[in-house]
């Protein structure tokens, strides 16, 4: 998993909402870019987490900061489950799990004794130029923005 200090691959592509492949470079367009990895669309953890991020979207912007949910669904998914949920942010899929490796996110997980590859839930807090300014790993989704939010101003303050 990328650690703080670290930077990921800006060259890799993402597909926007409108099925569009996009750098990382681009997506990166704010100081500080909230990028959340998280497991499924419409789960009940990945709701939470997404309606959390939501309605913590504006305080965010405030601060010159920007949010980017990643998973594997793609763009129809990511468009159901944001109009369902009226999120205020951009969702992209990494279908062919390339930004997933990059960040260490693409792992072996089990379930009732299986194994099977799946995304950590994972926050990162970058730069625009891709460096980690903070990583959370194994994210629990219940309270997780406000902690984000407590980072985010914490980073701010040290500018």
């Amino acid at each position: 998993m990328r650690q703080i200090g670290q930077s990921i691959d800006i060259n890799l592509e993402l597909t926007n909402s409108r099925g569009v492949k996009v750098k990382l470079e681009k997506i990166l367009n704010q100081e500080i870019n909230i990028v959340y990895f998280y497991p499924k669309d419409g789960t009940p953890g990945c709701t939470l987490e997404a309606c959390e991020f939501r309605d913590a979207n504006s305080e965010i912007n405030a601060l010159g900061a920007q949010i980017i949910g990643i998973s594997k669904d793609n763009d129809k998914s990511h468009n159901q489950f944001t109009d369902k949920y009226k999120l205020n942010f951009e969702l992209y899929s990494d279908s062919d799990n390339l930004v997933q490796n990059d960040f260490g996110v693409w792992l072996e997980k089990s379930m009732f004794g299986k194994s099977y590859m799946g995304t950590q839930r994972s926050t990162f807090i970058l730069n625009k130029s891709g460096k980690v300014l903070h990583v959370w790993d194994k994210v629990n989704p219940l309270g997780h923005s406000q902690d984000v939010l407590n980072i985010i101003k914490k980073l701010k303050s040290n500018e």
